[in-house]
């Protein structure tokens, strides 16, 4: 079992920045691969950015493509999302996951966070 831990979410005017951290348990052979989710309210979750650990290339949504970046720190099983330029569209529950595999398919990812708060006020 891999538990994550998120933590950075919180209130943000437009335009400006957050970082939100997710720290895991421990890695496993399903655990390869960390990805940040986000459900806007009366909306379904989506993609938004994922990382491989190995080979280190990562996958971002279009939406977010330029604006967020995710990075990662293989020592401490901890994966980032620095997020700037924030929209108020941004407004979202964020999540972290692990999967075998780096995958914008929400199904794929076996262990999720609890998730972290972001608000973005116009």
């Amino acid at each position: 079992q891999v538990q994550l831990v998120e933590s950075g979410g919180g209130l943000v005017q437009a335009g400006g920045s957050l970082r939100l951290s997710c720290a895991a348990s421990r890695r496993t052979g399903s655990s390869n691969a960390m990805a940040w989710f986000r459900q806007a309210q009366g909306k379904e979750r989506e993609f938004v950015a994922a990382i491989s650990w190995s080979g280190g290339r990562t996958y971002y949504a279009d939406s977010v493509k330029g604006r967020f970046t995710i990075s990662g720190d293989s020592a401490k099983n901890t994966v980032y999302l620095q997020m700037n330029s924030l929209k108020p569209e941004d407004t979202a529950v964020y999540y972290c996951a692990a999967s075998n595999w780096a995958t914008q398919n929400t199904g794929a990812y076996a262990y999720w966070g609890q998730g972290t708060q972001v608000t973005v006020s116009s």
